[in-house]
């Protein structure tokens, strides 16, 4: 039987999370195509593998927190025979954001190769990952389900049970369509305020104040005051989510107006080469069409 958690993907998200998993004294070993962030894991306890087939043959439960599908598919060998290898016996939970489509498939072929599927997807950025204070949204068969739940305790402050897959996937896309409209609304918000003359710590003071402050808010309008625009979230990430959610909306059949607005205004910001930056960013494209003036159709009907 084996002991050991694998950790696949080291990025903004993926560090912080494996960090508070190895410092948990869960038995970790990591590995990241990047190569990345391995000095500070070690001296957390977790061990390091060479491959991704090393890390298979140490650890029965793997968890994925990578950027995309493409990833997943890569380092699980996906369509070649390493995949088979990499997921008979094991337990794979799939904490990244994909499609609920992908994850249904990806799921099939992994129990088709003898192997058990769990999806994990997270809402939080990295600072809610650093502190363990993700949701952790959860779809499987329930007793892998349980498993997972207790492993993943370390990095959230809930978990919540979503059913069969892919429904922890259609759950965390329904969660980032609001987390999404609102922080571009907040953006916007901020650029009309800022327009008006008025102060952004002023600004920031009122709406914190307010009942319709949160968390996000909190820390976006901080961010917009002192146009601190290191990364949380990424503009690109941000604009894959937005992409998923309308892929899933046009399927459905489901309008989604506000969201095919905010994705068009990630797009312009990502165009504007601010992809690493953080999701506030996204006030530089309204900052943009302003200053290249609004079209009659944007402009209110007078009266």
């Amino acid at each position: 039987m084996h002991t050991n958690v694998g950790f696949i993907g080291l990025g903004v998200m993926g560090t912080p999370m494996a960090l508070n998993l190895a410092r948990s004294a869960i038995p970790l070993t990591v590995w990241s195509r990047s190569n990345t962030q391995y000095d500070t894991l070690r001296e957390a306890g977790a061990g390091v593998a060479g491959s991704p087939e090393e890390l298979a043959s140490k650890c029965q439960t793997i968890l994925l927190m990578l950027a995309n599908e493409g990833a997943i598919d890569d380092v699980l060998g996906r369509g070649t025979p390493r995949f088979a290898a990499l997921v008979a016996g094991h337990l794979i939970v799939n904490m990244s954001t994909t499609s609920a489509e992908y994850s249904r498939s990806l799921a099939a072929e992994i129990e088709a190769h003898n192997g058990n599927y769990v999806e994990a997807p997270v809402s939080g950025s990295r600072k809610p990952a650093e502190t363990g204070q993700l949701v952790v949204m959860l779809a499987g068969r329930p007793e892998h389900v349980q498993t997972v739940q207790a492993l993943v305790r370390p990095l959230c402050r809930e978990s919540v049970l979503c059913g069969d897959v892919p429904k922890a996937l259609t759950m965390k896309l329904a969660v980032n369509l609001f987390l999404i409209t609102m922080v571009t609304g907040l953006a916007e918000a901020t650029h009309f305020a800022q327009s008006h003359g008025i102060p952004l710590e002023q600004y920031a003071h009122a709406l914190n104040a307010g009942p319709m402050a949160s968390d996000v808010s909190r820390v976006k309008i901080g961010k917009l005051a002192t146009q601190d625009f290191s990364v949380q979230a990424a503009i690109t990430d941000v604009l894959k989510n937005s992409r998923l959610v309308a892929e899933s909306a046009r399927h459905m059949g489901i309008a989604s107006p506000l969201l095919d607005v905010c994705h068009a205004l990630y797009g312009e910001t990502e165009a504007l080469g601010l992809g690493t930056q953080d999701m506030i960013a996204v006030i530089r494209a309204l900052e943009r069409r302003t200053a290249d003036g609004a079209s009659p159709s944007e402009a209110p009907h007078s009266r």
